[in-house]
Formats: C-alpha cells, structure tokens, sequence
C-alpha cells in the first residue's frame, strides 16, 4: 500500500496505472498531487501554457467511478499528462505559439488527444512550444520563454520544450509532443528524459482546426509521439497514443503484441564521428559507454557511418524552406516574434526559390537516400548516433550569426538525416555533462519502434539515470 502523503506526483506512468487497478491510490489524489506538483514548479520554468485544474479533477472523480464500478480500464487509466498546445483539444485553443492562433479553439479532439482519453489519462495542462513549432528553442510571442530546470541558460529543446520540462518536472508522467526535425528527441536529450520519434504514420495525426492540409514535407516528416521519464512509460504511451483513427489516412497503428527479437546477433552500427562534423568528446563518451552496455547485453556493435548523413540533413532543410515558402516563410514575417524572424532567416539563407523541377528532384533525391538507408537499416538492425554533435545549446543560439547557426545545423545532423527519411528515432538519456544532460539516440528501420525501446531500455539500466527534479 502506499502513504498516500507522500509525492504522488513522482510515480511513472506503468507504477501509477498499476497502483490504481490496485486500487492503492485514487485517481484523484495523483491527480491533485501532479496539480499540487505544477503549482510549485511551473512559475520557475514556463513549460505549461495552460493549466486544466478543474477539468482534470472532476475526469480523475469520473474515472474513480469507474474503477469502483470494477469495469475494464484503459492503459493510462487515472495517469495525469499534458498535450502540447499545437494539437486540437476541444474547448482550447491551439496557438501553435502563434499570435495569430490565440483565438483558434479547437472543436473537437485531435486523433493523439482522443486516444489518451480514451486510454483513461487525465489531461493537467498544455506545453509550450516554439513559435509555429518550428525552433529547437521554446519561446514565443504568446506564452513566452520556457526554461531548461537544469540550467536557466541552456535551451529546454524545441519545439516540444515544454513537455520535455513537464515531464523531467513531475508535471505529468507522460507528455505528447511531435517531432519533424527533433521536436521530441532533442528537449528529451536537453532535460535528461526519454522521448520517441515514431515512424511516421505509428500515431495518427490531424488537427480538425487546420484551414489547409499539410504541406508534403510534414506529411512526409512529421510524427506524433511521447516523452517521459522512463523508457518502460515511452511503451505505455506508446500502447495509448498509437491507436487506429481513420482521420489519418496513413495510420499504422502500433501492434497489439509488438514484434521483437532476441538481442543475440542484433547488429548495431555505432556513428561515433562523420567527416566534416566536430564531434563534442562528451557526446563521444556518451555514445562509448552506451554501445558498452548494448554489448555487454548482447548486441554486437561495430563501428560504421550511415549512408549520405550529411547529404539527408541538408536536403531536409531544403525541402523543409521549399515547402514553407507556400505558407510558413510568409507567417513569420508577418506575425513572427523577432528571435523567429531571425531562425527562419538563417534557415533560409543560401536556399534559392528552386520552382516546381527543382522541389521535384529533391523529393526524388529524397527516394534514393531512403533507398541507401533502407539497404543499410537491413544489414544493421539499429543506428547508435548522437541525438546531436554537440551538448545542448545555449538559449538563442539561432539567432546569433550565421556561421553558428551553421554549426548549430551541422550538430543536428543526426536528427535531420532521420526525419527526412521518415526514420524511427529514440532519445535516451546517459548522465550529465558540465551540470547539463547529455544522452544518444538510436535509429531503426520503419514500423521497428520495438527494436528501438527494447535497446533503449538497455542503455537506461545501464547509465542509472533518471531526471526528476526536485526544484
């Protein structure tokens, strides 16, 4: 039994859910605990934009009902989790970290959001994000600055900053986030949680607001998926979020019994230098001690580098700046906050108006990388690589001059080369470098998310580290 006066707030997802069958602890008190929790901690960093107080108790009364009426409980039955403020929620607006969105309320729940629902979660509030989500900083013009707890003058990661802050804070065990370019695996790698990229289409997406579709770049590139605090709660999540909804007509829904494979003989290939990179010797260690701990569990990792990593990186900017030439380019300009303006500028800078023939050969440049890929992905079950070349940044670092954002592209290679490619990526967490994270990633082939977590949990058991900060 537990003492339901202690900390409700830093129970897992898994430990929570089970506590609750158990009856041990009641959907309401972790609820208030977590609302307690948000609080104390949210004033000092900024990662909720919205918090959802009286909705969240009178659905964690609903489902305490439910349990007493002893009925069949969802996976995240009575688990507080936050959603990210540029999905539709209904009766809450979807900013998107835009002035130009703060009267956008959403009518109906988006595809993600429904399914935590109907996994039983309690939503507690919304997470910031970068303006139209589209910085590895969280900031804007709507909600503000949202601050990295480990150091105020590292960035938190973006877009999704505010869920990696909530969930390293005890603001929830599970948060959503999507990611195009990082926006999951990057936050996770600057505050020291987990977080998964799916293959795209794993976790349906749509957002019933949009006035237009998305552009082929984000159809292509861009996932829904969780961030905790352990690789066990990214499962659980998983088993929520990534549910059929036909909204998405790309949904493969995660598998009831996922496929997975003994680690005996599982070839791993480790990327702990590229040519023309700067490889930081703390990324390297960390890459080290992780392909260390996947052999010592039975993997065989040999030292290899990944077709064209630079070449995938690169054209996703270019396909990325293209696309958003259409709509994204102009909304900045015109409603972007001033730190956006210069991002987008540095991001476009070099990148002519290439017209219909030029965006068509990038896109059939794209198929033959995904083809070099894929053959390689075939040899070696998974991908050990930085989650960046580098520890994470300094706030603002976009914005400074164009050699550093120039740098600042070349260090986040890994996470591009895999977006682009519509890759499956993981971010997990290895200790602490100069008071900051520090962590690597692992990519596998499409739809082989389970290799992933599976080799992910290894590496978590291996470094002993979990980030629940008490501050």
């Amino acid at each position: 039994m537990y003492d339901t006066s202690q900390e409700l707030w830093r129970l897992g997802a898994a430990e929570t859910a089970a506590a609750i069958r158990r009856r041990d602890i009641s959907c309401r008190e972790v609820t208030s605990s977590v609302l307690a929790r948000i609080q104390a901690a949210n004033p000092r960093v900024n990662a909720l934009t919205e918090v959802l107080g009286e909705a969240a108790l009178a659905a964690a009364d609903a489902a305490d009902r439910q349990v007493a009426a002893g009925g069949p409980l969802g996976v995240l039955h009575g688990v507080p989790v936050t959603t990210k403020v540029n999905v539709d929620q209904a009766g809450l607006a979807t900013t998107n970290g835009s002035v130009l969105q703060r009267g956008l309320i959403a009518q109906e729940d988006a595809p993600v959001v429904a399914n935590l629902r109907r996994a039983g979660a309690i939503l507690v509030g919304r997470t910031n994000t970068a303006t139209y989500s589209v910085r590895w900083f969280t900031d804007n013009a709507v909600h503000g600055r949202t601050l990295n707890p480990w150091d105020a003058g590292t960035t938190p990661g973006g877009s999704s900053g505010g869920a990696a802050v909530a969930v390293a804070c005890g603001m929830g065990a599970i948060a959503h986030g999507n990611d195009m370019g990082g926006s999951i695996r990057y936050p996770a790698y600057c505050c020291g949680v987990a977080g998964l990229r799916p293959t795209v289409g794993r976790i349906p997406a749509y957002n019933p607001s949009a006035a237009a579709e998305r552009g082929i770049t984000a159809q292509l590139m861009s996932a829904q998926g969780p961030l905790a605090r352990s690789v066990a709660d990214l499962r659980l999540a998983m088993q929520a979020m990534a549910l059929f909804d036909a909204r998405d007509p790309n949904c493969v829904p995660w598998p009831q019994a996922p496929e997975s494979a003994p680690r005996g003989g599982l070839r791993v290939a480790l990327c702990r230098s590229y040519p023309g990179i700067a490889a930081h010797p703390a990324v390297v260690q960390a890459l080290d001690e992780a392909a260390r701990w996947l052999a010592d569990a039975g993997y065989t990792v040999e030292e290899v580098q990944p077709p064209a990593l630079r070449e995938a990186a690169e054209l996703w900017r270019v396909l990325g700046v293209e696309d958003g030439r259409r709509g994204i380019s102009a909304a900045i300009r015109d409603h972007g906050d001033d730190a956006m303006r210069l991002s987008q500028g540095f991001m476009e800078q070099g990148i002519a108006e290439g017209g219909r023939d030029a965006f068509q050969d990038a896109l059939a440049q794209r198929a033959g990388l995904a083809r070099q890929w894929s053959v390689f992905l075939d040899r070696f079950a998974l991908l050990l690589v930085p989650v960046s070349w580098q520890p994470p940044a300094s706030q603002d670092e976009d914005t400074q001059s164009w050699p550093r954002f120039r740098a600042l592209l070349d260090a986040q290679s890994p996470l591009l080369a895999t977006a682009c490619l519509g890759l499956p990526g993981i971010s997990v967490p290895t200790g602490l470098h100069a008071s900051v994270p520090i962590g690597v990633q692992l990519v596998a082939a499409r739809f082989r998310d389970d290799l992933l977590l599976d080799a992910a949990q290894v590496i978590e058991e291996g470094a002993g580290f979990v980030a629940l900060l008490n501050r």
